[in-house]
């Protein structure tokens, strides 16, 4: 089971990889940001939309926070224009780390019941493992943009948990 600091360090990490991709992604143009480039969903700007939307669905389960508009299908839409996305992002990210300064071991060691609009049914699981896949799955969308980014010619920096900056 994983514990407090572990949520802690991952939510700083999130902070810090999000930081790297968008100011990579920053640097290109907006038609390079929206070129579809194979990965699952398909640009750059859809996949850092829809790892928001996933990050602020999955954080309306775990704390007092309002689920995003939409499905998956509209998560690729919902944050169209740059400039906002790369706001909401920084919020977005400062509020994950403030609810993980707040998450305590016996929460983690409950369980939860949630519908999942995915599979179309409910769920229940350990929250820590709820909390694991939301880690999990913002670093497995961020390896495709890193990917992509590095497809349009961008430069992200280091991407090891050890090197991350105190």
């Amino acid at each position: 089971m994983i514990d407090r600091a572990y949520v802690q360090r991952m939510a700083r990490y999130n902070r810090w990889q999000n930081l790297n991709l968008y100011s990579v992604a920053d640097q290109l143009s907006a038609e390079e940001r929206q070129r579809e480039r194979g990965a699952f969903f398909g640009s750059i700007q859809k996949t850092l939309s829809h790892l928001l939307w996933g990050d602020r669905t999955w954080m309306s389960r775990f704390g007092d926070m309002p689920k995003p508009p939409g499905g998956i299908a509209e998560s690729v839409t919902l944050y169209a224009d740059w400039e906002n996305l790369k706001f909401e992002r920084a919020a977005f990210d400062e509020k994950i780390i403030a609810w993980a300064d707040t998450v305590d071991n016996a929460w983690l060691a409950g369980e939860m019941t949630y519908f999942s609009g995915a599979t179309k049914r409910e769920w229940t699981r350990p929250r820590w493992m709820l909390v694991t896949h939301m880690f999990n799955h913002q670093t497995h969308h961020r390896g495709q943009v890193h990917c992509m980014l590095t497809q349009a010619g961008g430069k992200p920096s280091d991407t090891d948990l050890p090197f991350m900056p105190d």
